[in-house]
C-alpha cells in the first residue's frame, strides 16, 4: 500500500532553504500540503505572463501595490505560485504574502486550463482571494471571479477578446483583451 507523503508548511520551507528542488531540477509547488510538479511553461504562456507583467507595471504605481511574477503566496498549507499577483504595498522580506494581502491574482492559461477553473478556484476562494483572473489562451477570454464565499466565488463573469476588464482594487486601470489576445 502506498500513501502520499504529506508536508508541513516549515517542512516545505526547510526544504526550499536547503535547495532541495534545485537539485531535482524541476519546479514544485505544495498545495494542500502535497508537493505538485509545475508543467515547465511553454513560449505562448511565457509571452502572455510578460505581457501582463509589462501592463500591471505599467498602470499601478509602488503606492497602488507590489507586483510579483510566478512567487509564491501563503495559504496555510499551500504555497501556490500565481502567474501575476498584485499585493498591497509593502514589502515582504520576512514572511509570504497571505491571501489579506492580495489584492488580485492573474493566471494564464495555456495547458492548466481545468485546474485553475477547478482546484485553484476553490482554494483561493476558501483563503478569501477577493479577485482572481484567468487567462483562456485556447478560448481567448478572461474568467474573471470576486466576491468569495466557502470554496467558490459567487461572481464569475467571461469575458471575450474583445471586451475589457478592469480590476476591483483599481477600476481606472483598464485591460484591453484585443490587445492582450492580439498576434503576435
Amino acid at each position: 500500500m502506498s500513501t502520499t507523503l504529506r508536508l508541513t508548511p516549515e517542512e516545505y520551507d526547510q526544504m526550499i532553504a536547503k535547495g532541495a528542488f534545485e537539485r531535482l531540477g524541476r519546479r514544485v509547488e505544495m498545495i494542500r500540503g502535497e508537493l505538485r510538479e509545475m508543467n515547465p511553461a511553454g513560449p505562448v504562456h511565457d509571452d502572455y505572463v510578460d505581457y501582463l507583467t509589462r501592463w500591471s507595471t505599467n498602470v499601478t504605481t509602488s503606492a497602488d501595490c507590489v507586483v510579483r511574477v510566478q512567487l509564491s503566496i501563503d495559504l496555510r498549507d499551500s504555497r501556490p505560485e500565481p502567474d501575476v499577483t498584485w499585493l498591497k504595498p509593502g514589502r515582504y522580506a520576512t514572511r509570504r504574502p497571505a491571501a489579506a494581502d492580495v489584492l488580485l491574482l492573474i493566471e494564464v492559461a495555456d495547458s492548466s486550463l481545468a485546474n485553475d477553473l477547478g482546484e485553484r478556484t476553490r482554494l483561493f476562494a476558501e483563503f478569501g482571494v477577493g479577485e482572481y483572473w484567468v487567462v483562456d489562451v485556447a478560448g481567448k477570454c478572461l474568467h474573471v471571479f470576486a466576491n468569495p464565499r466557502g470554496d467558490r466565488y459567487l461572481d464569475h463573469e467571461v469575458i471575450n477578446s474583445g471586451g475589457t476588464v478592469a480590476p476591483n482594487c483599481n477600476p481606472d486601470v483598464i485591460l484591453e483583451l484585443s490587445e492582450l489576445f492580439a498576434e503576435g
